[in-house]
């Protein structure tokens, strides 16, 4: 049975929530702010994260970045703005979704299958085969970077790298898919897994922040102007 946690500080929502998961078979737990939210983490594993923005003691994206210091649970923010603002600092942080109320919760859990169905397949994130380049074992190395899809591991110089969710599945895509042009839709498309609710500026922070964190091997994900981008090596 999948564990969710439901976060957000208006008991009506967490029971919308609570009986539409139990109903799909989930096993929920709710949390009425993101410090409770963060304590629970520490003691517990979830498979998702349901958590509001706008709450007491401790708002939700200070309470995402407080649990993806210990762990890497799959989120999705609920939020009654709309501002793009939000959602692109939503995804910076590494969120797998951003869901604006009133919302449907078939809807919402239509995400959450796909969110809970991307994370339970191979670590390539797209579902092809590994080539030779690879290794059998799903390690890609480069010179001093090292790339192990089935621990969902990255170091550099033998320094591990701490990538959000996000960046690691954009990632693991990438070299599955290397020196092959991506545009940012067939990116959204395959690693977001369903129509995506906004753009492609969302790949581009992502990419951004990817190729930061990946320092001196950054210009590895090359940019193709009007297209998207590529692994090239």
């Amino acid at each position: 049975m999948k564990k969710l946690l439901v976060v957000d500080d208006e008991e009506k929502i967490r029971e919308v929530i609570r009986e539409y998961a139990e109903f799909n078979d989930f096993e929920v737990t709710e949390a009425e702010d993101g410090m409770n939210a963060v304590g629970l983490c520490k003691l517990h594993d979830y498979d998702i994260i349901v958590m509001d923005i706008m709450m007491p003691k401790l708002d939700g994206f200070s309470a995402v970045k407080e649990i993806r210091k210990t762990k890497n649970i799959p989120v999705i923010m609920l939020s009654a703005r709309s501002e793009e603002y939000d959602k692109l600092f939503g995804f910076e942080l590494g969120i797998d979704d951003y869901v604006t109320k009133p919302f449907s919760p078939k809807e919402l859990f239509a995400r959450i299958n796909a969110i809970l169905a991307r994370h339970a397949d191979t670590p390539d994130a797209g579902g092809e085969k590994q080539d030779e380049d690879e290794g059998a074992n799903g390690v890609y190395e480069f010179k001093g970077l090292k790339v192990d899809m089935p621990a969902r591991s990255v170091t550099i110089d033998g320094k591990k790298v701490e990538l959000t969710p996000k960046e690691y599945d954009i990632l693991f895509y990438l070299i599955k898919n290397k020196n092959i042009a991506l545009s940012r839709d067939k990116l959204l498309s395959d690693i977001w897994g369903y129509d995506f609710f906004g753009d492609d500026r969302t790949i581009d922070t992502h990419i951004k922040n990817l190729r930061n964190n990946l320092g001196e091997y950054r210009d590895l994900i090359v940019t193709l102007r009007g297209v998207g981008y590529k692994f090239e090596v």
